[in-house]
C-alpha cells in the first residue's frame, strides 16, 4: 500500500513513517505541494533496485561490446560503464 505525505507532516511523524515502512511493508511517498519528491524505502528494496540497475547496466555494455566486434576487457568495461574503440584518424585526414 502506498501513502502520500507531504513533507511537513512527515516532519512530524518521521519515527512513525519509518516503522510503516520496515515492519509494516509499506511504500511511502513524500510530497511537497502534492508533487512526488522522495519515498522511503527498506534497505532491503533499495538493495532490490541497486540490483536491477546493475543488472540492466551489464546488459547495455554486453550489447554494446558485441556490436563493435571486440569485447572490452571485463575491468575496463566495469570501470567506465562503456566499450570504446579507438581508430586512426581517417585517410586524407590532415588533422594532427
Amino acid at each position: 500500500m502506498t501513502h502520500d505525505v507531504p513533507v511537513t507532516q512527515a516532519r512530524a511523524q518521521f519515527a512513525d513513517l519509518i516503522n510503516r515502512v520496515v515492519y509494516g511493508g509499506e511504500q511511502v511517498v513524500l510530497t511537497r505541494h502534492g508533487k512526488p519528491l522522495v519515498a522511503l524505502v527498506s534497505a532491503s528494496d533499495l538493495q532490490r533496485l541497486r540490483d536491477l540497475d546493475a543488472q540492466e547496466e551489464e546488459q547495455v555494455i554486453s550489447t554494446v561490446s558485441s556490436v563493435g566486434g571486440r569485447a572490452s576487457a571485463t575491468g575496463e568495461r566495469r570501470r567506465f560503464g562503456i566499450a570504446a574503440e579507438h581508430r586512426g584518424p581517417a585517410i586524407g585526414d590532415s588533422r594532427p
